[in-house]
């Protein structure tokens, strides 16, 4: 019986194609946020979903299983529950089972959730007016536990909480947690925000580990809190200054039990840095002292043209990335030692400046997504989020990780009536399929 074995191995080389992709174990889906408009309008958006298998088959010539315009039947709801349209879809993130997505709307501070099997939005809810009126979701990450969504609302300065009860499709804003980011007082009694210590507390991107631990919440102007987000209202645990944590920071990853996280420029005030820092996952007491437990910091380069923004772990963790907007790199980070340890470029006969924004991983850790920004990104001006190549670029991850290589790059569109290309990608996430 041993040819029956051979033609199966055969059958399954030829399946793969001459790309030579190994799909992941398990299938698995990727969503990627388009943050223009819906043509023609001035709210909505686009989020285009495709299969995994078929893009590492495909690569550049895959397409989506599906495109889901936000104009539709989310701005309904959006518009029946708050009396506003969502405007500029942001970040998108899936609860740990993967029935549902969340998604966060910048401009108009929206928080939509999808069933994901069906596509079909659940529950529209709004952020509070926050910091000089504004409300924004600039981010959001789901609990462990798939009891909460913590919201990130930007230039609101307020960190957020929305109770979620997936099997009952109960979701639930919970004013009474929310943490004031611009009024509040840490716990060593010093003001939250302070022009020597946190000078512009818009939270940026919260993450929890996989232990379900607390919230990391990165800040625009430098610094960060460690949240308890059980506590009503949530409480920090963990305080760091802007001398100890960089700013814009946006692409927290855990690998061999730490957080790493950056910091980057692109706002007018600090438009080129690249950082890189790692605290542990635990340890963290409102007794500490600030700056506790010590935080590590592995890379720092201020040379024009650098801004640090995404990340994304190979296979066991072996090695961290963190993604160049500006200098369409990869730097690469030993996850146990910390050391950079290789440069990626992800410039190629695909794109000479993709400017890759955020990463998702296959299930396996061997993929790597980014999606790309496009002529006319929607982050403002100055910034270095200015890409010729919007969609997502398909990257090989090779030596465990300590490498990689373009396979291609699946553009999107969004050309409005005087001919602009306002297509503009910026959330992706992988959503595993069982």
């Amino acid at each position: 019986m041993k040819w029956r074995a051979v033609i199966a191995a055969l059958l399954m080389t030829l399946t793969l194609g001459a790309a030579g992709a190994v799909p992941g174990r398990d299938a698995y889906e990727i969503w990627l946020v388009d943050q223009s408009d819906s043509n023609g309008l001035t709210h909505g958006g686009y989020v285009h979903v495709y299969d995994g298998g078929e893009v590492t088959r495909r690569l550049s010539a895959a397409r989506p299983a599906a495109v889901i315009d936000l104009a539709g039947a989310t701005s309904s709801l959006c518009l029946a529950a708050t009396g506003r349209n969502p405007v500029r879809p942001h970040m998108i993130v899936f609860n740990r089972t993967g029935t549902h997505a969340a998604l966060a709307f910048v401009a108009s501070g929206h928080v939509v959730i999808f069933d994901a099997a069906s596509r079909r939005p659940l529950a529209c809810v709004e952020t509070e007016t926050g910091a000089g009126g504004a409300r924004q979701a600039h981010a959001l990450w789901p609990t462990g536990d798939d009891r909460y969504l913590v919201i990130a609302n930007q230039n609101g300065k307020k960190l957020e909480r929305i109770r979620t009860d997936y099997a009952s499709g109960t979701f639930t804003q919970e004013p009474a947690a929310t943490l004031d980011l611009a009024g509040c007082t840490t716990p060593g009694g010093a003001p939250c925000q302070a022009p020597d210590l946190r000078p512009d507390n818009a939270p940026i991107c919260p993450f929890i580990a996989s232990d379900n631990g607390p919230v990391f919440v990165s800040l625009r102007g430098g610094g960060m809190f460690v949240v308890d987000w059980r506590a009503t209202p949530m409480a920090i645990l963990g305080e760091y200054d802007a001398a100890h944590v960089p700013a814009n920071g946006c692409g927290f990853i855990e690998a061999k039990g730490a957080v790493f996280g950056d910091g980057g420029g692109g706002t007018p005030a600090n438009l080129d840095q690249f950082s890189v820092f790692r605290v542990p996952r635990g340890g963290y007491s409102a007794a500490n002292p600030p700056n506790t437990p010590a935080v590590e910091r592995l890379f720092d380069d201020d040379a024009p043209e650098r801004d640090a923004h995404g990340t994304a772990a190979g296979p066991r963790e072996r090695y961290v990335w963190v993604g160049d907007r500006d200098g369409n790199v990869v730097e690469v980070f030993d996850g146990r030692t910390g050391a950079r340890v290789n440069t990626v470029p992800l410039t190629s006969a695909y794109s000479a400046d993709p400017t890759v924004d955020l990463f998702a991983s296959s299930p396996d850790h061997g993929w790597v997504f980014a999606s790309t920004r496009g002529p006319t990104p929607l982050s403002g001006d100055p910034h270095s989020s200015h890409g010729t190549d919007p969609g997502m670029l398909i990257v090989r991850m090779t030596d465990d990780g300590r490498s990689g290589e373009v396979r291609g790059l699946i553009p999107i569109t969004n050309v409005d009536a005087a001919g602009a290309e306002r297509a503009d990608a910026h959330g992706i996430r992988v959503r595993p399929v069982h």
